[in-house]
């Protein structure tokens, strides 16, 4: 028992480290990457909207 509370404060300890070691974005960062993740997010559901009114028209064309 008193091992494995050593090793779990150990194991928060060194987070804690590691995490004192991050290079957090700034806000301009922030905003930017934002952004980008949006855009991305906007472009791929266009994709799968086409893709999906394309696929329902070949199908609605079958039956």
């Amino acid at each position: 028992m008193k091992r494995s509370f050593k090793s779990l404060f150990s194991f928060f300890t060194e987070s804690w480290t590691e995490l004192k070691k991050v290079r957090w974005p700034n806000r301009k960062e922030l905003t930017n990457y934002t952004l980008i993740v949006l855009g991305t997010i906007v472009v791929v559901a266009l994709y799968f909207w086409v893709l999906d009114i394309g696929i329902s028209f070949v199908i609605e064309s079958i039956i």
